[in-house]
C-alpha cells in the first residue's frame, strides 16, 4: 500500500509538471515601451517616403516648366512680313525717270531743271519745260502706287497682328511669350518701314512738283527778257487769215 501510495503521488506529479510546462510556454510578454519606439520609427520611415516622394514630383515640375519655357513658338509671321517689305521695296524700285538715286538727281538739276540762260535755244527751253512736268506726273504716279501698296498690306498686317496676340497669350513658357513679343515688334518695325515708303514718295512727288514750279519761273523770266529784248524781241508780221 505504501509503495502503491508513492507512486500514485510520483505520477500525480509527473503530470503536474506536464500540464504546467506548456501553460507557461504560451505566455506573451507585452513592451508599451518598445512598441511605441516601433510605431515612431515606423511613422519617420514613411514620412521619409513621403517627403521624397514630394521632392520627385516638385523636380518633374521643374523640368516640366523648364522644358515649356525652351519650347519655341510653333507660328512665324517672318515669311509674311519679308513678303509686305519686299513688295514696298519693288514699288519704289520702280520709280520713273528720276529715282531715289543721287546722281540721277544731280543730272537732272544740272540740265533740265538749270537756270535758264541766254545761250539755250527757245526749242531746248520747251524740251526742258516738258521733261520737267514729265518727271512731275511720274512722281505723283509713283506716290500713288506706293500709297496703295501699303495699303494693300494692312489686311496682311492685321491679320498677322491677329495671329500674334493670340499666340502671346497662348504662350506656354517665356521662349515662346518672347518670340511672340519679338514678332510683334517685327510687324511695327514693317509698317513702318511702310510709313517711311509713303512720305519718301511723297516728298518725292512734292520735291518735283515744287522744283518744276521753281524752274518754270525761271524761265518765264528768260523768254520774256527776250520778248523785250530790243531787236531781238518779238517781230511784227502779216497774217493772213480766211482763205
Amino acid at each position: 500500500m505504501r509503495r502503491l501510495g508513492l507512486f500514485v503521488a510520483a505520477g500525480t506529479i509527473a503530470l503536474t509538471l506536464c500540464v504546467t510546462a506548456p501553460a507557461r510556454a504560451q505566455w506573451i510578454v507585452f513592451d508599451p515601451n518598445n512598441y511605441i519606439q516601433n510605431v515612431l520609427t515606423a511613422a519617420r520611415e514613411l514620412q521619409q517616403i513621403s517627403n521624397q516622394i514630394t521632392s520627385l514630383q516638385n523636380e518633374a515640375q521643374m523640368l516640366i516648366n523648364q522644358a515649356k519655357n525652351l519650347a519655341s513658338l510653333p507660328y512665324s509671321s517672318l515669311q509674311q512680313l519679308q513678303s509686305s517689305i519686299q513688295r514696298t521695296q519693288q514699288l519704289l524700285a520702280q520709280a520713273q525717270r528720276i529715282a531715289y538715286d543721287v546722281q540721277q538727281i544731280d543730272h537732272a538739276f544740272s540740265t533740265s531743271y538749270a537756270p535758264a540762260s541766254g545761250s539755250q535755244s527757245s526749242q531746248l527751253l520747251i524740251n526742258n519745260a516738258q521733261s520737267r512736268w514729265q518727271n512731275s506726273v511720274a512722281a505723283l504716279q509713283d506716290s500713288l502706287r506706293v500709297q496703295a501698296g501699303v495699303v494693300g498690306n494692312l489686311d496682311t498686317n492685321r491679320i498677322q497682328t491677329s495671329a500674334l496676340v493670340t499666340s502671346s497669350q497662348v504662350a506656354s513658357g517665356a521662349l515662346q511669350a518672347t518670340q511672340a513679343g519679338n514678332q510683334i515688334l517685327a510687324l511695327q518695325a514693317q509698317q513702318l518701314a511702310d510709313l517711311t515708303a509713303t512720305v519718301a514718295a511723297q516728298g518725292r512727288a512734292q520735291s518735283l512738283e515744287a522744283a518744276q514750279r521753281a524752274a518754270a519761273q525761271d524761265q518765264s523770266r528768260e523768254q520774256l527778257r527776250r520778248f523785250l529784248a530790243p531787236g531781238q524781241g518779238y517781230q511784227s508780221q502779216d497774217v493772213r487769215m480766211f482763205h
